[in-house]
């Protein structure tokens, strides 16, 4: 008999674990009340979210550009603030590894982000320090990306195009 379980990383496991233990029922709450978006809240300091990203990164040393855009991805797999952040901060921390090719990943980030508190670092700290290294053919690709974003009905994505 087969599971339908969902694979998970030692890393991602490692980051949602500790990011729950360091969580509060009542910071989780007021960051609902604050933050919104139908996002969940574990309830952790965005110094603990920043710190368990350094210590995963320690634990689980010399990650490849595709190891490192599939733990941001699956970080980025459920709807809880910690988690999403905890992505942000891998990518910032990673974003020379980052390319043009990333951006279709980054873009559905941003469409799901539900929250300008995650776009907005997103764009600022990763994509933007990512286009500014592109040349060539791969920049202008990236700015007619861009270009579409700013045009979009979606506001996270037409905010992300205006902080670029």
């Amino acid at each position: 008999m087969t599971q339908n379980r969902k694979v998970t990383t030692p890393a991602a496991e490692f980051i949602d674990r500790t990011l729950r233990m360091e969580g509060s029922e009542e910071r989780a709450g007021a960051e609902a009340e604050r933050i919104g978006g139908g996002l969940r809240f574990y309830g952790a300091s965005i110094g603990a979210v920043r710190g368990t990203v350094r210590d995963a990164q320690r634990r689980y040393p010399g990650m490849a550009h595709d190891e490192v855009t599939a733990l941001a991805t699956e970080l980025w797999s459920k709807p809880v603030y910690e988690r999403r952040f905890a992505a942000v901060v891998l990518l910032q921390g990673h974003v020379t590894m980052l390319g043009g090719n990333d951006l279709t990943r980054i873009e559905q980030f941003i469409r799901d982000a539900r929250v300008l508190e995650l776009v907005e670092p997103l764009a600022i700290d990763v994509v933007r320090p990512m286009l500014e290294r592109l040349s060539g053919a791969e920049a202008a690709r990236a700015r007619r990306i861009i270009e579409r974003w700013a045009a979009e009905p979606d506001h996270l994505l037409r905010r992300a195009a205006s902080l670029l």
